[in-house]
């Protein structure tokens, strides 16, 4: 029996930032359905604005994000635009491709590669704290 993945775990680069302060990095996405598109392009912010319609389209498939109650456009209008480009790849890969994965091949020694871009903001977050972390080492032995 082939069962079709309809939701997949994300943790975002940078992640959303409540009232509270509270940071939430992981969620949930779920595939997109026609329904989705179809009220999306009905709604009056996009007809307006058309480049609203990434930000209601996420706001009706991230079906979690951290202990939030409640993902609204608000929420998806105040992510980072790191976090939002992440998003929107993640939104075009699984509904596009039923997947998370991309695969490619190493330059070097031409291996073939499989990454799942679920887990991808993980060592990209590593990779950002990383470089901000020699930065702010750097900028400081430079003052002195």
């Amino acid at each position: 029996m082939n069962i079709i993945q309809t939701e997949f775990e994300f943790t975002l680069p940078l992640g959303y930032e409540d009232q509270n302060g509270a940071l939430h990095k992981e969620g949930t996405m779920r595939l997109a359905k026609a329904v989705d598109e179809i009220i999306i392009a009905k709604d009056p912010r996009v007809i307006s604005n058309p480049a609203y319609l990434i930000i209601i389209l996420l706001s009706r498939v991230v079906t979690s994000l951290g202990t939030l109650q409640d993902v609204n456009p608000k929420v998806i209008e105040s992510l980072f635009v790191s976090d939002l480009s992440y998003l929107r790849a993640l939104y075009e890969k699984i509904n596009l491709d039923g997947n998370s994965k991309i695969y490619s091949t190493c330059p070097k020694c031409e291996n073939k590669i499989e990454i799942d871009l679920t887990t991808l903001s993980t060592s990209l977050s590593t990779t950002l704290s990383t470089s901000s972390s020699l930065l702010a080492r750097t900028d400081s032995n430079q003052m002195e």
